[in-house]
């Protein structure tokens, strides 16, 4: 069920079995496990003890996640990606009559992103949401906010580290059964930003197109490599 990567536990199976073993959980951290979500984790000691808890579950949401996992010998069965499992979970929480909540990205992108859900899922309870741009150390408020609507699932865009980190600080305070970092998902979901034509995500492309697309991200693109070579390394001495 997980390939070992750098001491990190990486889900290894397909979309539906990872929803059957996150359903399992009373509290369950997502994390949206790129080179650059995982890299952040092997620098910081509170993100790394976040991203290895016995209530986090690491998906392969990277084609280096994918490639470093054939390299230790233990393939995933597919690349899951954070959106996908983010569309999955609320599509799920529409037909359960359970309720989500939103924290990330500018205001406006939020509130195109809300409109947008609420088109695609009608019946879609989003009790809560607040924009991405809050101080971490001071965010008492939105805490105790999410803490009184009581959300089945929060879901952070705000980019890493800074949404590991919020889920990190404050997923022992919140009662909600799932919390998952969803990076860029917002604006896809917004419309400010298209995904990658399907073939390029089933080819393990939408790197590059996202990259064309938006050109801040190619600092980014170093991060595979990085990952990649730690893992080639720590593989040869293990």
């Amino acid at each position: 069920m997980f390939s070992r990567i750098l001491n990190y536990k990486i889900f290894n199976g397909n979309m539906r079995s990872l929803l059957d073993y996150i359903d399992r959980f009373d509290k369950v951290n997502i994390v949206s496990g790129n080179p650059q979500v995982l890299n952040s984790g092997l620098k910081n000691e509170k993100l790394f003890k976040s991203f290895t808890d016995s209530n986090a579950v690491i998906i392969p949401d990277g084609i280096g996640t994918v490639i470093c996992s054939k390299i230790v010998g233990e393939p995933v069965e597919e690349k899951i990606a954070g959106i996908e499992l983010m569309d999955n979970v609320i599509k799920q929480c529409e037909l359960d009559g359970k309720s989500i909540y939103l924290i990330g990205a500018k205001q406006e992108i939020l509130d195109n992103c809300i409109v947008n859900l609420r088109e695609k899922y009608p019946k879609l309870d989003i009790v809560g949401s607040h924009n991405g741009y809050f101080d971490l150390k001071k965010c008492d408020e939105i805490v105790q906010d999410i803490i009184k609507k009581e959300p089945y699932a929060v879901f952070v865009a705000m980019g890493c580290p800074r949404q590991e980190l919020f889920i990190a600080d404050n997923i022992d305070r919140l009662n909600c059964k799932i919390l998952m970092g969803v990076g860029g998902s917002f604006d896809v979901i917004a419309g400010k930003v298209n995904r990658a034509p399907k073939w390029m995500i089933k080819m393990g492309l939408e790197w590059l197109y996202r990259t064309v697309k938006e050109p801040f991200r190619i600092k980014r693109l170093g991060e595979i490599p990085v990952f990649i070579i730690k893992t080639l390394i720590y593989n040869k001495k293990s």
